[in-house]
C-alpha cells in the first residue's frame, strides 16, 4: 500500500471514529468529508470502497446497534431510544431498525426479554450484531 493510500485510510478512519463517538449527534456527509479532508463525492466513494457501505448506511447501522443495546438494557420507551441514538423521526427509526435487524424495535425488545442471555456480553454482542435484512 502506498503512503498516499495509507494516509487516505487514516483520514477515513477519523471520519468513521467521529460516527462511532458522535452517532447521537446530527452528522452529515459534508461534515464527515471535511474531517477526512476529501471532497464529498470522493469521500462517499472511498468510504464505500474501504468499509463496504456508504457513510450514511454505516451511521444508520451504528445508531441501530446502540438502539439494540438500549432496548435490551434500559426501560426507555422506543421513542426515547429513537431520540437518544440520533434519529429525528420515529417512523424512520422504526423502518431502518426493521430493515437492519429484521424485527420492529418493540418486537426486538419483547424477544430479548423472553430470552435469557447465557453468553458473556462480548460474545452476545458479536452474535447479535445486526445484519442488513433490506437486501441492499
Amino acid at each position: 500500500m502506498s503512503e498516499a493510500d495509507e494516509d487516505a485510510r487514516r483520514r477515513l478512519l477519523r471520519a468513521r471514529d467521529l460516527m462511532d463517538r458522535g452517532y447521537a449527534r446530527p452528522l452529515d456527509v459534508d461534515q464527515l468529508a471535511r474531517v477526512a479532508l476529501m471532497a464529498r463525492s470522493h469521500f462517499i466513494r472511498e468510504f464505500r470502497r474501504v468499509f463496504g457501505e456508504t457513510p450514511y448506511r454505516y451511521l444508520q447501522r451504528r445508531r441501530v446497534e446502540r438502539a439494540m443495546f438500549m432496548l435490551r438494557h434500559s426501560t426507555d420507551t422506543v421513542t426515547e431510544v429513537c431520540a437518544n441514538v440520533g434519529f429525528t423521526s420515529l417512523g424512520t427509526f422504526s423502518r431502518t431498525f426493521t430493515a437492519i435487524v429484521g424485527a420492529t424495535p418493540t418486537a426486538y425488545r419483547r424477544a430479548c426479554a423472553a430470552t435469557e442471555q447465557k453468553a458473556p456480553t462480548s460474545f452476545a454482542m458479536r452474535w447479535t450484531r445486526p445484519a442488513d435484512h433490506s437486501g441492499s
